[in-house]
């Protein structure tokens, strides 16, 4: 659906400054809403906030819909009296411009068992209640998850697919045997899951009062090593046998890969979902709608066509173009739960199919100003050739900061950028850009907070197909100034991006 004219700025909760060495759901995030809210900006973006396995990737989350453990802020849970002072007592020194996830899982961890072991013994009458209906509401996916959790703890954190044979086939009386064996471990990933939703809706709330509406990403495809796959084989394509993948998603050659992207997650078995009417899909969007006000679709041309490629393959050069069934989901998940506020992200190699798909339910597409320069003049990317039910990206969390891509980027792109700028400003190239994103056409524009600071290449969030080294970098507490809101507001303001009123 088309929306106002509006901005934001796009920033993982990751990234915010935090004493325990990774942004959380404290307090600074609640002073970035306030820089949101005071620069006129009405988005706040974020990447897939599921639990993150091998690589940090929140791409590749061990569940669909669960929320990521690491994020819980501890100081909320000392707030609750599930939390001493003395519990901080042996924190290291974090670094404070990247997350060291080796470093800091293991601390955050042993925080968050000590406030579950608290809870059980010191949790009020009101407490209980509400987190049994927690437990209720969301049983459709998080008792498969509490469970796999536990089970992925007891196995030594190997994929599900070495598992007993027993496990694997999830056969009745072996899961019985593991859920009477496994009691506290799963409650513990139930706690866990408990208090991530209550901290994340107070947030939320606070957005949403503050004018400022969440657009969460639902990554296309789902982790082989999550609970998603292992409660629900009948819907991917796996081998019979060994349950890995059979045929793997990923796309061909493109601008980030001469190879191709191989993700490796299992493709979806489409016939089975539509003989299910798209039960699990319907789910998925309806569990996030509990928690983001608008959908970003990551990779959204895998609705219309996606690419498949066999195991056994070592890049995703040699794959396949398999039709999806894109209508009948859409129609299905629009008579279920109404006009969705869907993004598409329809980056990389789009035919007249996909662009057809998206504008028959009136979706967003996306451009990206770092993709503007490198062509001719009917590059769909430059500004003027934009429709307005677009969102317009300075760049993404694949790319480079603005400020990075234009130090790097070939003579002949640089002249073309300078030839439509008319000049670089004495700003810098990233308010170039930030202002041909805001005065563009399109309905919506998206910033990352890099570009707004202006940093370079060392504060990327990720390197496609780069599997190790991503999705660590933080900003300073100081970063957010006045001026820089003040800033951004004036600009936001003038080219007719404000709130209402404003």
């Amino acid at each position: 659906m088309p929306f106002p004219r509006s901005s934001g700025i796009l920033l993982h909760p990751t990234s915010f400054p935090s004493r325990f060495g990774i942004g959380d759901l404290g307090l600074e995030a609640y002073k970035f809403i306030d820089f949101l809210r005071e620069s006129y900006q009405q988005y706040w973006q974020v990447l897939p906030l599921g639990p993150t396995g091998y690589g940090n990737s929140p791409y590749a989350s061990y569940s669909a819909m669960a929320g990521n453990p690491m994020l819980i802020n501890p100081e909320q849970l000392q707030e609750q009296g599930l939390l001493a002072e003395e519990d901080f007592a042996n924190l290291p020194v974090f670094e404070d411009s990247k997350v060291d996830y080796e470093q800091v899982k293991p601390i955050k961890i042993a925080l968050l068992k000590k406030a579950c072991e608290n809870f059980q013994v010191k949790a009020k009458p009101l407490q209980q209640t509400e987190f049994a209906g927690f437990c209720d509401s969301k049983a459709y996916w998080l008792d498969d998850y509490a469970l796999f959790m536990a089970l992925k703890d007891a196995h030594e954190d190997t994929s599900w697919h070495t598992w007993e044979s027993e496990l694997v086939k999830r056969e009745p009386e072996a899961m019985d045997r593991v859920r009477r064996q496994l009691t506290s471990e799963i409650f513990y990933y139930k706690f866990v899951q408990f208090e991530f939703f209550r901290q994340w809706s107070e947030l939320k709330s606070y957005a949403n009062m503050s004018g400022i509406s969440i657009v969460g990403d639902i990554p296309i495809y789902v982790a082989q090593d999550s609970a998603d796959v292992w409660a629900h084989p009948e819907i991917f394509c796996l081998d019979e046998e060994t349950r890995e993948p059979a045929l793997m998603a990923g796309v061909p050659p493109d601008y980030f890969s001469e190879t191709g992207q191989l993700w490796g997650n299992p493709v979806y078995d489409w016939e089975e979902l539509q003989k299910q009417d798209f039960k699990w899909w319907l789910g998925r969007f309806e569990a996030m709608l509990d928690y983001i006000d608008v959908i970003r679709i990551d990779h959204f041309r895998g609705f219309e066509a996606y690419w498949a490629v066999k195991k056994g393959e070592e890049t995703a050069m040699n794959g396949t173009w398999m039709k999806a069934p894109g209508d009948e989901l859409f129609d299905a998940i629009k008579q279920q739960l109404g006009q969705l506020p869907v993004l598409a992200e329809d980056l990389g190699v789009i035919t007249p199919e996909v662009e057809a798909l998206r504008d028959k339910y009136e979706f967003p597409g996306m451009k990206v100003l770092q993709f503007a320069f490198g062509s001719d003049p009917g590059n769909p990317f430059l500004p003027f050739n934009y429709t307005r039910n677009a969102v317009v990206y300075t760049g993404t969390h694949d790319n480079d900061t603005t400020v990075g891509w234009f130090n790097q980027a070939s003579d002949w792109e640089k002249q073309n950028l300078l030839l439509y700028l008319g000049c670089i400003s004495p700003e810098g190239v990233h308010w170039d850009v930030i202002r041909l994103a805001l005065s563009s056409i399109a309905n919506q524009a998206i910033i990352p907070l890099q570009d707004i600071l202006g940093l370079g290449t060392e504060a990327r969030m990720n390197f496609p197909s780069v599997a190790e080294g991503n999705w660590d970098w933080r900003y300073q507490p100081s970063a957010l100034t006045e001026e820089l809101g003040d800033r951004l507001k004036n600009l936001t303001k003038l080219c007719g991006r404000a709130p209402q009123g404003k």
